[in-house]
């Protein structure tokens, strides 16, 4: 026989009423509690009525994502954060992936509309922030990954300024101080923090980067091949390049072998993010670590938060640290060829 709200309210010891409010997102309810129910309709395949809940405008227990591409395998891991959390309390996850194209990002976003998704989160660029604040003032919303000063929403970020003094902290004990910075686009904050923090801890030593060592492209292997085969030919080559995602890293590895240059003897090399590319290259990558995890499972709670309150005034914006991950594709400057400070 198919289990009923009842079922569930008696397996947990609770009242109807109880469980209604967990379905919707109602009340002062534990975040413990809510697991709870949750595992127990789960257990018994418990199902309420999607349809039903869509038409008198109630909860569906969907949520979107929109993400610039899922064959890269930060967002990939995050969206699979987002997933996990969003199954373990109950609510299933429409990935859209935009390229961050402004015109993909507005059709998706009015398809999730159209499937009355609960809330969405966003983790992709977009030119046009009145696309970000209209969607806000119609339903829950976080951005994950990057920041948005013109716009008033909850944020998940991970500490990138912190991210970009530690990657450069590594590379100063090592010994460098002729390096360089594949960046991502400096109009996106996540880049510009961590490019940030990379040249604040430099100047504190009295090290200063040349315009010509700091290049921004696109999120793409083929970009950062490009830039660092660019930044590698010349007599004033950098002993380190700091790459601020694993994909334009993985780029810097591979021209720097067609170029002969050995890593990490004569160049080394740091990444960020910390994704599986990291651990299966040739050299492993000295990356820095996000909690894609924590991130990704972060924002569906900040979302899910706001499921209970009429209009919420206070937007949070939660910062996660980072870690640095020594691995082999960094080494002392003084296993490189001689150079001038």
């Amino acid at each position: 026989m198919k289990a009923t709200i009842y079922d569930v309210a008696r397996e947990a010891g609770v009242s109807i009423a109880t469980v209604s409010k967990v379905i919707n997102a109602k009340g002062k309810i534990s975040q413990e509690r809510r697991e709870e129910i949750f595992a127990i309709m789960e257990r018994l395949h418990y199902q309420p009525s999607v349809i039903a809940s869509a038409l008198t405008g109630k909860h569906t227990f969907t949520l979107g994502l929109l993400i610039p591409d899922i064959a890269n395998p930060f967002f990939g891991e995050v969206a699979r954060a987002v997933e996990d959390r969003g199954h373990q309390l109950g609510y299933s996850v429409i990935i859209c992936s935009t390229d961050n194209k402004d015109e993909r990002i507005e059709q998706y976003i009015s398809v999730l509309k159209q499937k009355r998704v609960d809330g969405i989160i966003i983790g992709t660029g977009m030119e046009n922030t009145d696309i970000l604040r209209d969607l806000g003032e119609s339903m829950p919303v976080v951005i994950i990954g990057r920041e948005v000063s013109a716009v008033s929403v909850h944020t998940v970020v991970a500490d990138d300024w912190q991210g970009g003094r530690s990657a450069a902290e590594h590379l100063l004990l090592l010994g460098h101080r002729r390096m360089a910075v594949l960046s991502e686009s400096l109009t996106v904050s996540s880049s510009r923090e961590r490019l940030h923090g990379f040249k604040q801890r430099l100047g504190e030593e009295g090290v200063m980067m040349s315009e010509r060592h700091v290049r921004p492209c696109k999120q793409r292997m083929e970009d950062g091949k490009r830039e660092a085969a660019a930044l590698l030919q010349g007599s004033d080559r950098p002993t380190a390049i700091f790459c601020c995602n694993d994909l334009l890293a993985v780029g810097a590895l591979q021209a720097a072998k067609e170029a002969g240059i050995r890593v990490p003897s004569e160049l080394s090399v740091v990444s960020f993010d910390n994704t599986i590319l990291a651990s299966v290259t040739d050299p492993p990558l000295t990356s820095i670590a996000q909690p894609m995890e924590q991130l990704g499972a972060s924002a569906v709670d900040l979302l899910l938060e706001q499921f209970a309150q009429e209009a919420p005034t206070v937007k949070h914006r939660i910062a996660l640290r980072t870690e640095l991950i020594v691995r082999e594709s960094t080494a002392c400057v003084n296993l490189a060829y001689p150079i001038d400070n």
